[in-house]
């Protein structure tokens, strides 16, 4: 096993106390939105206990820590990601590729010679990027597209310009392609809505919401947030387009490659494939390629994928993500229950988010996480136990 060192990413919009806390760090001015523990080329997580990082150690040995069948289906390299996230405002409007258009984005951008940190560049690897989130504290978020008749419902009272061009799009063809076509005349092209256009827009939802004749106060009341963070975006009005979320602690939603999605707050453990890669349409002062990301996006209507974990014995719940790249587990420990085994196998991370958990494995290491700590298991540590009072979040491979 070895104790790992998480890279902190300080992007604007993260708390600048929620992950510090967790980790017993320091709280300063510089948000800390994200943690990573993985081997992503442009922050692989230290070892804190050897002089190099987990994407050389894998390299090095990749059958010893991944093992056979793994090192087989996806090379020498940790398939996922484990993060922290902790949003303090809304994240941009993005959608991660599908593994064909990550490929091919990343040969052309390679092709061109735009470098891996560019901030044009849009591929910083040629991987998709799915991604399960598990609330650690209540998460809000908007994720994938309503229903078209839905969405009118919401536009329909509003009765401004632009609202009536989306609804007369949305009308015309209520189907995928017409969501499609009303999504593009909102964030691109002459027509899209200008900075007025918005704030008339937002100004509307907050007078009918304060009235009590909103068909929707909860998307509304995003379309005021998202506009007094980013005033005059045009990207604040696709909560009306998009499904509101909201998770309490201890639930998970799953976002599949070509979802639009924005985290808006919380604090979240994220599982991801090892990617990097994010297409951006607005809500962010970050580079933004409307055209390459609509060639990406899934606009048929579907409800948000919450997951329901399995579980396992008294403590471990599963969650299993519908791709090969990865799966969650959340053990729950308190004393009474003795030691118990960790379900999984193969290379793991293990990160304590709560209380003091001692860890054994197979091969007769121990060591002892508080929260914000983690550690990679090799595949050849064998099966791994743990006892204490505290919570555990493992990463793992199916």
């Amino acid at each position: 096993m070895y104790r790992l060192g998480g890279i902190e990413r300080n992007y604007e919009w993260g708390s600048k106390d929620a992950i510090p806390w967790l980790t017993s760090q320091p709280v300063t001015d510089t948000p800390v939105a994200e943690l990573w523990f993985g081997t992503h080329e442009t922050g692989p997580a230290k070892l804190l206990d050897h002089d190099t990082d987990l994407r050389e150690a894998i390299a090095g040995d990749p059958i010893g820590t991944l093992g056979a069948d793994i090192q087989a289906r996806f090379g020498s390299a940790l398939p996922f990601m484990l993060k922290l996230i902790a949003p303090a405002k809304p994240l941009s409007l993005q959608v991660h590729p599908c593994a064909e258009d990550a490929a091919e984005g990343f040969k052309r951008e390679e092709a061109a010679g735009i470098a891996l940190d560019d901030p044009i560049r849009n591929y910083r690897d040629a991987n998709h990027k799915p991604e399960l989130v598990f609330a650690l504290t209540k998460l809000e978020a908007m994720c994938g597209f309503r229903a078209p008749r839905r969405a009118i419902e919401l536009l329909a009272g509003l009765d401004c310009d632009i609202t009536n061009r989306l609804v007369a799009v949305l009308q015309s063809d209520p189907t995928s392609s017409g969501m499609e076509r009303a999504f593009a005349l909102l964030i691109s092209g002459p027509r899209s809505p200008d900075p007025d256009d918005v704030a008339q827009v937002a100004a509307l939802c907050a007078k009918r919401r304060a009235a009590g004749t909103s068909p929707s106060p909860r998307a509304d009341a995003i379309v005021e947030l998202l506009q007094q963070e980013y005033p005059g975006d045009p990207g604040v009005l696709a909560a009306l387009l998009l499904n509101p979320v909201t998770l309490r602690a201890g639930e998970a939603l799953f976002v599949p490659s070509g979802t639009v999605h924005a985290y808006l707050s919380g604090l979240a453990i994220e599982i991801q494939a090892t990617s990097d890669n994010v297409l951006r349409a607005g809500l962010t002062h970050k580079h933004v390629d409307i055209s390459e990301m609509l060639q990406c996006v899934d606009f048929v209507a579907a409800p948000p994928i919450r997951l329901a974990p399995e579980l396992f014995g008294v403590a471990t719940e599963v969650f299993y993500a519908p791709v090969d790249d990865f799966e969650l587990s959340i053990t729950r420990l308190r004393e009474p229950h003795g030691e118990q085994q960790i379900r999984g196998a193969g290379p793991r991370i293990i990160m304590c988010v709560d209380g003091k958990i001692k860890i054994r494995d197979e091969a007769g290491s121990r060591e002892q996480l508080k929260s914000g700590q983690a550690l990679f298991v090799r595949a050849d540590d064998g099966k791994v136990y743990a006892r204490g009072s505290g919570t555990l979040v493992q990463a793992d491979v199916p």
